[in-house]
């Protein structure tokens, strides 16, 4: 669900692209490590996020941030996330925004319609398993830093701190006064 009163008043930012280019040559195992430990952690949470999907339990989604230079290839059925350098050719849905965008999406705090029609989000390949795939994310609710933070075992309520500080940068806090998801 959109929350309106969360939504960013404007453009969200892009990583500068200098920043991207110091980022290219980075190993990428530890990002899917990581992100793939946050992928587990949310189907642990959520057992049937992917039961949504329907006939699209088996899609590959390449996800590409177009302010880096990495991107992602997930998987619903097992629950799988690969870190990519270029999406492979044989996926079947492409979802292609800035980052900011694509976080601002999982955490249902934009419009993916009104991101699509300013072009901010391009979406390629089967629609249909994309729209299953957001339905199933809306569904869920995700707060990604609570998530993410969980992996940190004693020191999670710190990171916790650490990921709402940098989400908030990037992608607008939560309202005043109302507590994060």
């Amino acid at each position: 669900m959109i929350d309106p009163s969360a939504a960013s008043p404007g453009p969200l930012p892009t990583i500068p692209p200098l920043v991207a280019f110091a980022m290219r040559p980075l190993p990428l195992l530890p990002l899917q490590l990581v992100l793939g430990g946050v992928l587990q952690r949310i189907y642990r949470r959520n057992p049937a996020i992917f039961d949504r999907l329907g006939p699209h339990a088996r899609a590959r989604f390449g996800i590409r941030p177009t302010d880096l230079p990495f991107a992602f290839v997930v998987e619903a059925k097992p629950p799988r996330l690969s870190v990519v350098r270029d999406l492979p050719p044989d996926v079947d849905a492409r979802i292609s925004a800035s980052f900011a965008n694509l976080l601002a999406l999982l955490e249902g705090r934009v419009d993916g319609d009104a991101l699509m029609f300013s072009r901010e989000l391009v979406i390629e390949g089967d629609v249909e398993a994309v729209l299953a795939l957001r339905n199933a994310i809306d569904d869920a609710q995700l707060d990604l830093a609570a998530e993410a933070s969980s992996l940190f075992g004693p020191l999670g309520a710190p990171a916790r701190r650490i990921f709402e500080a940098a989400r908030g940068r990037v992608i607008g806090s939560t309202g005043q006064g109302e507590q994060p998801r």
